[in-house]
């Protein structure tokens, strides 16, 4: 795979955690494409568009997901994520403020790959990213 091709779409409604998310990747140099949508409606509507593409664009090499995003919610999102044939294969990340263990559970079990709670400080926000980073795209 062409290391072009390889982007990482964040659905985000938050324009401050966009804006941050954004600056970790480039203060740790990455070049990588990010594709953001603001709510779950605009996530599937996007992974809809590279399908009808024949496979002619690649698929994101993992989607963060926040779950509290205003016409349809990350919950709702994943579920359908991972009912579908096309999608179910690409890693997501919940990337939430909610830290409670009853939703961390009920997300794994709708199948996502990993979940993190949003943290305190751009530092950390920094290190998460590069370990997302290396795990993700590093590993294949």
């Amino acid at each position: 795979m062409d290391m072009d091709d390889i982007f990482i779409l964040i659905a985000e409604d938050d324009a401050d955690d966009r804006f941050l998310l954004q600056s970790a990747f480039q203060e740790n140099g990455y070049k990588d494409k990010l594709h953001f949508v603001e709510n779950g409606i605009e996530l599937l509507d996007y992974l809809k568009g590279l399908e009808e593409n024949d496979g002619m664009i690649s698929m994101p090499r993992f989607i963060m997901l926040d779950l509290n995003m205003p016409k349809k919610d990350g919950r709702e999102v994943l579920k359908e994520i991972k009912q579908h044939p096309v999608f179910n294969d690409i890693p997501l990340i919940i990337f939430s403020t909610t830290s409670n263990e009853q939703e961390m559970k009920r997300c794994y079990e709708l199948g996502a790959s990993s979940y993190i709670t949003k943290p305190n400080s751009f530092e950390s926000l920094k290190k998460i990213v590069a370990d997302l980073r290396t795990y993700w795209l590093l590993t294949e």
